[in-house]
């Protein structure tokens, strides 16, 4: 059993950070005297970035003691939710705000403090979340240089005039969810001249729409290189259509001990925009690095592993 002082510690450090109710709460006997020699599985999305994620906090972990398995891939937020739900999966990285939008889709919270509020309540019993990490990655409205300055845009406010003369490029799920062409219509007025469906998710195909003018915008994460590398411009967004997304672990609370939210919320603390963006161009870029290396690398230099 957790010390009692121990426990009541981590419920301050993680109601400071916005999670209201205790992760570990409800955790049972045998996973808590886990320690730092339990079994935990991580698991990730099947896309890079959260690869990525997952095999820092394996390697965090791994450091620290405990005995680690990693599933990469396992498939979209549906299928992960359920498998750390169901506890086959003990930890996955996920985005504060699509976690809270699946979870209730009826949320209003936009900020990553009400977001991380809003969480806990929303969360089905045996889940809980950890602290949020500063790194985000989230939707962008992206242009290029040209057409910001052809069209005087900084923000999407700016498209809402000029939105009409616009072709817009996404992947084609964004036609009709709430942040999407919905979204845009509600919060800033803006109906494209069309929409392109790209699937793609931001990638190679939707750049290269882009940067030949067959779009003149498009949906690209916050922490996909290609904005820096082609000197893209992110459009600002006053209103939060596009809400927080902050990297946070999603936990089952019946698996993962005081001792492994710890070293998870270590991770959390040290982890930054610039990070992921880093680590995207090592793994999706020109070098093709394995995510486990990219991770260790990560780990090393930021001083979480021994």
């Amino acid at each position: 059993m957790l010390a009692a002082a121990a426990m009541t510690a981590l419920t301050v450090t993680l109601t400071a950070c916005g999670a209201n109710s205790n992760p570990l709460e409800g955790s049972s006997d045998t996973a808590a005297s886990s320690g730092a020699t339990g079994s935990l599985v991580v698991g990730s999305a099947n896309f890079p970035e959260s690869q990525i994620v997952a095999e820092i906090y394996a390697g965090a972990l791994t450091a620290a003691g405990f005995d680690v398995t990693t599933k990469p891939g396992i498939g979209s937020r549906e299928v992960y939710v359920k498998a750390v739900e169901e506890g086959s999966v003990d930890v996955v990285p996920d985005y504060s705000g699509n976690l809270l939008l699946f979870l209730d889709p009826e949320a209003t919270a936009a900020s990553a403090g009400e977001i991380m509020d809003a969480l806990p309540a929303a969360l089905p019993e045996g889940l809980g979340v950890l602290e949020p990490a500063s790194a985000e990655s989230k939707d962008a409205m992206v242009v290029t240089k040209a057409t910001a300055e052809k069209y005087q845009l900084e923000s999407i406010a700016d498209l809402g005039p000029v939105c009409d003369e616009l072709v817009l490029g996404a992947n084609p799920e964004f036609a009709e969810r709430e942040y999407g062409l919905p979204g845009l219509k509600e919060n800033y007025g803006c109906e494209p001249k069309s929409f392109e469906p790209i699937n793609d998710g931001g990638g190679p195909a939707t750049l290269q729409a882009l940067i030949t003018d067959q779009i003149q915008i498009a949906d690209i994460y916050t922490t996909t290189p290609s904005i820096e590398d082609n000197d893209l411009v992110v459009l600002e967004d006053p209103k939060n259509n596009f809400i927080a997304q902050q990297v946070l672990p999603l936990v089952n609370q019946d698996k993962v001990s005081e001792e492994a939210a710890e070293v998870l919320n270590d991770v959390s603390a040290a982890l930054t925009t610039e990070d992921l963006i880093d680590l995207n161009r090592q793994v999706s870029g020109d070098e093709k690095r394995n995510p486990a290396d990219a991770a260790a690398d990560w780990l090393s230099e930021n001083g979480l592993t021994k």
